[in-house]
């Protein structure tokens, strides 16, 4: 099966910057996309940014500019450079992985990210 692992998360001052990644394993023979995504207490789940095989990138407008998404294929990891980080960015951050031919989706448990002064 596939497990998705996140790391990196933490409490950092608005301003400061954070890398989050995210480790694929088990068995996966082609990827289609990975991405981020974020849930805020009494929020419901929204994407932050996504990167597809071929290296084609979309990012929520409130993070256009400021977050970076990179992927390791041989890795089969996906990171999120965050860069003047804001409260309003406070949440929970989930990975996820599709695979290509079935569709498939796949979820990490999540990396907190807590924005505050």
């Amino acid at each position: 099966q596939v497990q998705l692992v996140e790391s990196g998360g933490g409490l950092v001052q608005p301003g400061w910057s954070l890398r989050l990644s995210c480790a694929a394993s088990g068995s996966i023979f082609s990827i289609s996309v990975m991405g981020w995504y974020r849930q805020a207490p009494g929020n419901q789940r929204e994407m932050v940014a996504t990167i597809t095989t071929g290296g084609s990138t979309n990012y929520a407008d409130s993070v256009k500019g400021r977050f970076t998404i990179t992927r390791d294929n041989a890795k089969r990891t996906v990171y999120l450079e965050m860069n003047n980080l804001k409260p309003e960015d406070t949440a929970v951050y989930y990975c996820k992985l599709v695979t290509a031919f079935s569709a498939s989706e796949y979820w990490g448990k999540g990396t907190l990210v807590t924005v505050s002064s």
